[in-house]
């Protein structure tokens, strides 16, 4: 198994992955391809990913090592096939924040479940300085965060403290110390692992299709998931 990101054997229902690529943990095409093969089809007992990052970053993005247009198209649909995966897994994803991330790092960190960072982290979109409006973070980003900040993070590249990413809805919680990250995302991970996984399955496939629906449409289709849910409550 490659050490550049090591995926850990289900451990009372957690899978633990950790990225390892200094200095600024890039994802490549491989990374993203690996990744998403664990969150669409997880091992036997799986609940909880929990991704978490070596060294002083998160995840600074991705490689851009793609030079003609079959490469760009290769590397772009890994991207969105690892976000999409981490949408549509049936896993609880949590990410462990424990530095700064940028570009595609912060798409993950949006993407994930639950996210908890470090109050130092920041959170950056770098692309306009290289020339490039960021596609693929503009396809979710204006949805989580509101159309203005969209366009002034994406349109500036100026950092987002933690605070602040956390009052956006980018981030759950934001804590002191990498020390207090650990331990919050311990007992985040041992909250969640009370619950049926079955449950948290439903309700993040619900907040999928409603997303899609509007109030009216989403509240008939919801009559007909409750009385499914009924009488499937005993199940595990």
């Amino acid at each position: 198994m490659s050490s550049d990101l090591v995926i850990h054997s289900v451990r009372d229902g957690v899978i633990l992955a950790e990225l390892s690529r200094p200095p600024d943990n890039l994802f490549s095409i491989e990374l993203c391809r690996r990744l998403a093969a664990v969150l669409d089809d997880p091992p036997a007992g799986a609940h909880v990913l929990r991704l978490r990052a070596a060294g002083e970053v998160f995840c600074l993005g991705r490689d851009r090592g793609g030079s003609t247009p079959a490469e760009v198209r290769a590397e772009a649909e890994a991207l969105a096939g690892l976000t999409r995966s981490a949408q549509r897994t049936r896993l609880v994803t949590v990410a462990e924040v424990q530095g700064d991330a940028a570009g595609f790092g912060v798409g993950l960190v949006a993407a994930f479940d639950v996210s908890v960072a470090v109050r130092e982290a920041t959170f950056r979109f770098p692309e306009v300085g290289i020339g490039l409006a960021p596609a693929l973070v503009l396809a979710w980003l204006p949805r989580v965060v509101g159309r203005r900040e969209a366009f002034w993070l994406t349109a500036t590249g100026e950092p987002l403290p933690a605070g602040r990413a956390a009052d956006l809805g980018l981030l759950n919680e934001v804590v002191d110390t990498r020390d207090a990250l650990t331990e919050r995302v311990d007992d985040i991970v041992a909250r969640l692992r009370t619950r049926s996984p079955r449950v948290h399955g439903d309700i993040k496939e619900m907040l999928r299709v409603f997303a899609d629906l509007g109030d009216e449409r989403a509240l008939d289709v919801s009559i007909d998931r409750l009385v499914v849910g009924s009488l499937r409550r005993g199940e595990s």
